[in-house]
């Protein structure tokens, strides 16, 4: 697991090196460093990555875990993730959450227009009649076995996507 962020070049930048054996001394050293409520410690994930930059044509992620775009995902870019994925802007490109079999991920974004999704084994594209969503943030997962694209809500207290 490693942490860093995105450089103008488009290369991710190694931050901080976690190995197993330094995984919990690295998080102490974290925790210590911030104060945040009880509750906060619970929704903690260390299986996700942030991309704070609009992804271009040609350009690809792959993380086993979740990914948060901060940004766009042009089209021919390309998002592949074991987990979760959110895009806090528009999504053209090809997505594909849930990579590894997980058939409870999610694609979540501010707008919804991807060239292909994917979660799990199901494979979904847009219609072909060019018509543009919602203005709202939309998510799409499984329901009955189908992928199911729905206007985003919001989650339960058990930070459940409803």
């Amino acid at each position: 697991m490693f942490y860093g962020e995105w450089n103008n070049d488009g290369f991710f930048r190694e931050l901080l090196t976690v190995t197993p054996e330094t995984k919990n001394n690295a998080r102490e050293l974290w925790l210590k460093k911030v104060r945040r409520p009880k509750e906060i410690d619970e929704m903690i994930d260390d299986n996700t990555i942030l991309v704070r930059r609009t992804l271009r044509s040609g350009q690809k992620i792959h993380f086993d875990g979740n990914v948060v775009i901060v940004g766009d995902v042009n089209p021919g870019a390309e998002i592949v993730a074991s987990g979760h994925i959110i895009v806090l802007g528009t999504l053209r490109g090809v997505v594909h959450a849930g990579a590894s079999g997980d058939e409870q991920a999610a694609v979540l974004a501010f707008r919804l227009q991807p060239t292909q999704l994917r979660i799990a084994n199901h494979i979904t594209r847009p219609p072909d009649d060019e018509s543009t969503g919602p203005e709202q943030p939309e998510i799409a997962r499984i329901k009955d076995n189908v992928v199911t694209i729905e206007v985003f809500q919001s989650s339960d207290r058990s930070g459940n996507l409803i």
